[in-house]
């Protein structure tokens, strides 16, 4: 059981599943605005819940192989690819050349974290 807590590829599915979660917590109540607020502040708190039971075992067992800055620019890779997919499938967004441009730039910020220290 050790190896799995000390996988790579463990707080990579965890953070992916924790950020379908978080974006349903945060956004998915886009679709619902004529449902008073305090009752979709209660329904996102509920969702964000679940995030939480993903994300803290994720960090936790990540930070034996990654550090901290590399758990937290792969988090944020994640939750920008989760939103995309979630903007364009939930929200019915349009996916345009400026958002493909700044997504490379995040991507280029996970290459530079990971380059091997000198």
């Amino acid at each position: 059981m050790d190896t799995l807590y000390q996988s790579r590829w463990l707080p990579v599915i965890l953070l992916t599943c924790s950020n379908v979660f978080m974006t349903f917590a945060w956004y998915g109540h886009l679709k619902f605005k004529n449902r008073p607020l305090l009752l979709v502040i209660l329904a996102s708190w509920g969702i964000a819940f679940f995030e939480y039971l993903l994300q803290v075992p994720a960090n936790r067992w990540g930070s034996s192989v990654y550090s901290a800055t590399q758990l937290k620019i792969l988090q944020e890779i994640i939750t920008l690819t989760v939103f995309v997919v979630f903007a364009m499938f939930y929200l019915g967004e349009k996916l345009r050349w400026n958002h493909l441009a700044a997504f490379a730039c995040i991507l280029a910020a996970v290459a530079f974290i990971f380059l091997p220290k000198k």
